[in-house]
């Protein structure tokens, strides 16, 4: 009986521990497979306050997620930023600093061995079918090139934006022309949805890297939208709008005169056409909400809305254009929608581009690259970050107009400094100046703020991020 006894326990010992391995695997099968979904949606030139004209976006996103208040990009040129975004680094890093040329553009991006390793071949490698759908970087132009880690390749290649393109379809160079069927929001839509649906489909935890070209001129809308609906809308007029008094600006700053009747007419005509643009990218998101809950995956699935850079609309006597440290070109929209993210709840955390690969990386279990500067929003997205960054920095080389370099910081206090290559200073406060009305900088300003400057400017990796949390 002692014998049976024993036979008996040893059984059910074997049992309990064959069933903790199988049930483990079971586990393990599962969290493969239950990997979260990750869309990453960039409009491109979009500014913070363009929000107000996209109703479905803010339903879908900003409703059910969550919206970031501090939201920045460290470089506001289109090529600067995406390559940031791409590899979660400063442009002092990633060595892209310009649109084209010897230090910019998509050619010293692969020059600079960028295409080897970033968000696409890491998430590939970490189980993720991955696909890049609209613009791609600069200078991206007239090849069959297709870089490594993209599973889905449907890159813009050339000829203009909205109708009459190129796009590199998984190598093949496939042209679209002017038919209503080919506006190019739409196309990349679609596209976005087919490779969604495809990816649920097979089971398997996938990243859209989704690129429209709007609002970025020339504007065009889509057919289908009312042409007239915004025919009101005027350019917004903050107080820095046609700013009366730039006596403590800079000399590129003072220089410009004040905008006339006839440029105001323009601004306002642009904003009208930026606004009619984005009815298109509105129906984008929600098109591709709508995909995601049809196919089952949204409760799975990471949704990143955000900008590449904002854009200047006659703020301090500036018509247009983007590339300098203002709040109108650096500070741009940012919702995220997915699994545990509070929804109706915005931030006050400084959030920067360099944080995507990161918080990418971190979503999928995967190994965060040591050489990326910034650090996941995950902590943020959950709602249990702790201590957080308080200075995010700011610089280009590229700048609009006679604007020389600049490197910079903006704090999550409000205080934004700003130093140029010609020696030239700025200094606000936009807890009380949100509009840079005020340039508050003397020779007696506290000394601190060159020293904090000089670390980030500096800064590679975790020195990064001891910079910006003020260490």
């Amino acid at each position: 009986m002692r014998r049976t006894g024993l036979l008996l326990v040893t059984a059910a010992l074997a049992v309990l521990l064959l069933s903790g391995v199988w049930g483990s695997a079971a586990r393990e099968a599962r969290g493969a497979t239950n990997k979260p979904n990750i869309v990453f949606i960039l409009a491109d030139d979009m500014r913070k306050d363009d929000l107000k004209y996209m109703p479905k976006t803010r339903s879908w996103l900003k409703d059910k997620g969550m919206s970031f208040r501090a939201a920045y990009v460290s470089n506001p040129l289109c090529c600067p930023s995406r390559a940031t975004t791409m590899r979660g680094q400063y442009a002092h890093n990633t060595g892209v600093w310009n649109m084209g040329g010897s230090s910019g553009g998509w050619a010293t991006y692969r020059n600079n061995d960028l295409e080897r390793d970033n968000v696409a071949t890491r998430l590939d490698a970490a189980g993720y079918s991955t696909a890049l759908i609209g613009k791609y970087l600069n200078g991206y132009s007239g090849t069959a090139n297709e870089p490594p880690g993209w599973d889905r390749w449907f890159a813009h290649t050339g000829g203009t934006h909205y109708y009459n393109y190129k796009i590199n379809d998984d190598g093949s160079m496939r042209r679209f022309g002017s038919s209503t069927a080919a506006y190019e929001t739409d196309v990349i839509a679609n596209r976005a949805k087919t490779f969604i649906g495809t990816s649920a489909t097979a089971g398997k935890p996938f990243f859209a890297y989704v690129a429209p070209k709007a609002p970025h001129s020339p504007n065009i809308p889509a057919p289908r939208d009312n042409k007239h609906k915004f025919d009101k809308v005027k350019a917004p007029r903050p107080p820095s709008f046609n700013e009366q008094n730039v006596s403590d600006k800079p000399p590129w700053i003072r220089q410009l005169p004040r905008l006339s009747d006839a440029k105001k007419a323009k601004i306002d005509n642009r904003a009208e056409k930026r606004a009619e643009t984005l009815q298109a990218l509105d129906d984008l998101v929600a098109g591709i909400g709508g995909k995601l809950k049809d196919k089952g995956v949204l409760s799975n699935t990471y949704i990143f809305f955000t900008s590449d850079n904002g854009f200047h609309m006659g703020e301090h006597r500036i018509p247009g254009r983007k590339g300098r440290p203002y709040e109108e070109d650096v500070h741009v929209p940012l919702l995220v929608r997915g699994p545990g993210v509070a929804a109706g709840h915005q931030t006050q955390k400084l959030a920067l581009n360099t944080d995507f690969l990161p918080t990418f990386t971190d979503l999928a279990g995967a190994h965060i690259p040591g050489y990326v500067d910034g650090r996941s929003l995950l902590p943020v997205l959950k709602g249990n970050a702790t201590a957080w960054r308080s200075a995010v920095l700011l610089e280009a080389r590229r700048t609009g107009g006679s604007t020389p370099p600049y490197s910079g910081f903006r704090t999550s206090s409000g205080r934004k400094y700003v130093k140029y290559a010609d020696g030239k200073k700025e200094l606000y406060y936009l807890g009380h100046d949100p509009y840079e009305l005020r340039d508050s900088y003397n020779p007696k300003s506290p000394p601190t703020m060159a020293v904090r400057l000089a670390a980030l400017a500096t800064c590679a990796e975790d020195r990064c991020r001891a910079a910006e949390n003020g260490r």
